[in-house]
């Protein structure tokens, strides 16, 4: 966690301190500066786009201005899902993306996130030399930019190349639910899904700048799952405001976990001998259901910590090309580089017609561990090490499960909270665990919220 970066990208409530149209001119000049440090090239373009967010514009503006003090040429894609920034950066061979966004939050919020040249989100030590960039006084260059290095663009490159993953109406027939969380997406998936000949049925359809996320998207799953069973839909499928990641529900309207999203694409994967390495990379929150299921399969699983740029990082490092969290951020290295969750929609469209079985029975095919969480809000993060009868407690739960179990115990990076996490094959025993490490983290520390 930096100055201003959180775990991905700049975010906080329009108005404050850090989003709002003075921050952004510094912000972008910051960006160009980093930019032209890294880079050889004389003349550098920047992608940009934004969501729905009634402020996005202002920022995208402030943003621009702050670029073109440094002589960057933009190509502004207006309302385009973040994947769409990523992908289109690539194809126009530009040097940097920035989108103008804040995900899953409500409207009154925004951020920005980074992409390099490579379409990657940026590195912790990137973002550090931005972040000394923006406090740094910025003097402007001395040529003029005129008007016309901004070139106004849209998500079609993107598009076109995410329908081209399936042939034109292989989904003749199919009924799908889209909840587009009035949001990025709205017209870019249900565009892709009807190229590809499925019957679109939409909810959080119809942005108009402070609706975005608001009861809709995938933070609001059951009325998606009430559609698919209203309209008799072949699957639901919701995004997040941003369009990067995905929520599924199957034909019954019921909630697919996103570990058992994870496990059906390492699956059909590894059916398919497609596979890279025979590796997933998941994160530390994963299910440890996972594994066994992967393993079975013959496939292994790697963990990365919390966040979509570490499990990126995790997969070029061991050559994985599927990786995710469970969250709904999906990344498949074969086809993008960062989660995209159209894209993330396509696989699983094309998982479940090369298995020929509906979602209701392919999901039976990864069975989770029973878990159990906890999370405590304490008045001070002592370091774990520090915490002696918390120690013993993870030792012993560590030791009651042995291989078929685990103990997971950390701070949130963002609230003063210890969040606990017990999970095995037993309930039983893993209630009992849980129970144990919150017995502990009350004799080593503060609690001040139950």
């Amino acid at each position: 966690m930096g100055k201003y970066f959180g775990t991905d990208g700049i975010r906080g409530t329009f108005g404050d301190e850090r989003i709002n149209c003075a921050f952004a001119a510094r912000f972008g000049a910051a960006v160009a500066l980093y930019n032209q440090r890294v880079s050889s090239g004389a003349s550098l373009l920047a992608v940009i786009g934004r969501d729905t967010r009634e402020s996005g514009a202002a920022l995208v503006g402030a943003i621009i201005d702050g670029l073109q003090t440094q002589g960057i040429e933009v190509f502004d894609l207006g309302i385009v899902p973040t994947p769409a920034v990523a992908t289109t950066l690539l194809l126009k061979g530009a040097d940097f993306g920035i989108v103008v966004t804040a995900s899953h939050n409500p409207a009154d919020d925004n951020g920005f996130k980074l992409f390099d040249r490579s379409g990657c989100k940026l590195s912790e030590s990137a973002e550090a030399q931005i972040e000394e960039l923006i406090d740094r006084p910025v003097s402007a260059k001395s040529t003029v930019v005129a008007n016309n290095t901004i070139t106004s663009g849209d998500a079609s490159l993107y598009l076109d190349k995410m329908t081209a993953l399936l042939q034109p109406e292989c989904l003749a027939g199919w009924k799908v639910v889209l909840d587009l969380a009035n949001g990025a997406t709205v017209k870019t998936t249900p565009l892709a899904f009807r190229r590809w000949g499925a019957e679109v049925i939409t909810l959080g359809d119809e942005p108009d700048g402070i609706n975005i996320n608001q009861g809709v998207g995938s933070e609001y799953p059951v009325q998606l799952g009430k559609a698919v069973r209203a309209h008799s839909a072949h699957l639901g499928i919701a995004h997040d405001g941003d369009g990067d990641r995905i929520v599924v529900c199957d034909e019954h309207g019921d909630l697919i976990d996103g570990d058992v999203l994870l496990g059906l694409y390492a699956l059909h994967a590894l059916d398919a001998g497609r596979l890279t390495n025979n590796t997933l990379v998941a994160t530390i929150q994963s299910n440890l259901g996972l594994d066994f299921v992967v393993q079975e399969a013959g496939g292994t699983v790697l963990r990365a910590n919390v966040g979509d740029r570490n499990v990126a990082s995790l997969m070029r490092e061991n050559g994985a090309t599927i990786g995710g969290e469970s969250s709904g951020h999906i990344i498949f290295s074969d086809y993008a580089t960062t989660g995209d969750g159209l894209l993330a929609a396509s696989r699983l469209v094309e998982l479940m017609r090369h298995f020929d079985e509906s979602l209701s029975a392919l999901r039976k095919r990864v069975e989770l561990f029973p878990q159990e969480t906890a999370n405590l809000m304490v008045e001070e993060k002592r370091p774990l090490q520090e915490l002696p009868n918390l120690k013993n407690a993870i030792q012993e739960g560590e030791h009651v499960f042995g291989k078929e179990g685990r103990v997971l115990v950390r701070y949130s990076g963002t609230e003063p909270k210890l969040r606990l996490l017990a999970e095995g094959r037993d309930p039983v025993r893993v209630k009992n665990v849980l129970k144990s490490l919150i017995l502990a983290a009350k004799i080593d520390l503060i609690v001040i919220d139950d």
